[in-house]
């Protein structure tokens, strides 16, 4: 199966007083149709810059560049504002991560769902109306008619995500972008979003990129996993290899953190990663998660290049680990 998305040596550098901030440093990664890609990091990874760098929504200030990044062979390097406001909404979909600040408070639930397909498909409004009406019903709102004349205040949080979500469904598009849609919802309404937008997914045949910290929210919905450091790929693979065979410290790391049923007993301490993300600002060489790394060496101050398994794992170490070898102090 093709790709439907392509990106190689994405960067995006943001230029501030005190010097350059390298944001995002070299993404590579693919999507193909049908398939959903889970970006995973912590906050000010560079997971959100990019996504909006694909999307073209980028600050004025930054600086987006790349070797290749293409949308079924649409260049979204040079591809025109006018262009780009074809794809948006229509091709390819965001769900913003805080749905009460990307929804226009001024405006009904229903001009803001029916914008986009009267924007793109020129269709009559009361065809848009009906579209709308049926994705409100979709996505598990009840008297959706009725949802049509609220405005964005009059919802719950889980109601506006919903919302957000049959928003980015209006134009059936190939290319779903989800940044932390379920961070703002309790347990049970995050588990219905999940499932909502994989048999969405599935229904419709997109493909998609979710981008996430929560591992937990990876393991149940991933083909593919990226895992993003200090604004850089540092592991990427499939989702069954990145559990099990994890490759970068910093991913074991986050695996540490998570208690496994049936292997965590009750009280016991789960694992944590000390220190903090370095600055990013001006230069930036080596591995940049050395300082918090227990395995650090002099090698990892000098440039490491992504190593890539035969079964196409990504990973930027200097060290191989084996999930089946003991780690050190063990017998």
């Amino acid at each position: 199966m093709e790709n439907i998305l392509s990106v190689r040596g994405l960067t995006v550098d943001i230029p501030l007083a005190a010097g350059t901030l390298h944001a995002v440093r070299g993404i590579d990664f693919d999507v193909k149709r049908g398939e959903t890609l889970c970006v995973v990091g912590e906050s000010g990874s560079g997971k959100s810059l990019t996504s909006l760098a694909i999307m073209g929504l980028l600050p004025k200030q930054a600086q987006r560049s790349a070797q290749v990044l293409d949308f079924e062979g649409v260049d979204l390097q040079t591809a025109s504002n006018r262009d780009m406001r074809k794809l948006r909404g229509n091709r390819i979909s965001m769900i913003f991560q805080e749905p009460m600040t990307s929804l226009n408070p001024a405006y009904t639930i229903g001009d803001q769902l029916t914008e986009a397909l009267l924007l793109h498909r020129k269709v009559p409004k009361p065809v848009a109306r009906d579209r709308a009406i049926e994705l409100l019903e979709k996505v598990g709102i009840t008297a959706a008619a009725n949802r049509m004349k609220q405005y964005p205040h009059q919802l719950s949080g889980g109601l506006r995500q919903r919302v957000m979500i049959a928003m980015a469904l209006m134009g059936e598009p190939d290319l779903i972008i989800a940044d932390e849609p379920t961070t703002a919802l309790d347990v049970t309404i995050q588990a219905q979003i999940l499932r909502l937008l994989k048999d969405l997914q599935r229904e419709l045949n997109m493909a998609m990129i979710l981008i996430t910290h929560d591992l937990g929210v990876v393991a149940r919905i991933a083909d593919k996993v990226a895992i993003m450091y200090a604004g850089e790929m540092v592991e990427a693979g499939s989702a069954a290899e990145v559990f099990t065979a994890p490759k970068h410290p910093y991913t074991r790391g986050l695996l540490n953190c998570i208690p496994v049923p049936g292997k965590t007993a009750v009280g016991e301490h789960l694992g944590s990663i000390p220190g903090i993300v370095p600055s990013l600002i001006g230069d930036v060489a080596g591995c940049a998660f050395r300082s918090r790394c227990d395995e650090a060496t002099a090698q990892c101050a000098t440039d490491i290049p992504a190593r890539i398994s035969p079964a196409g794992h990504l990973y930027r170490c200097v060290h191989d680990y084996d999930m089946n070898q003991p780690k050190s102090g063990e017998a």
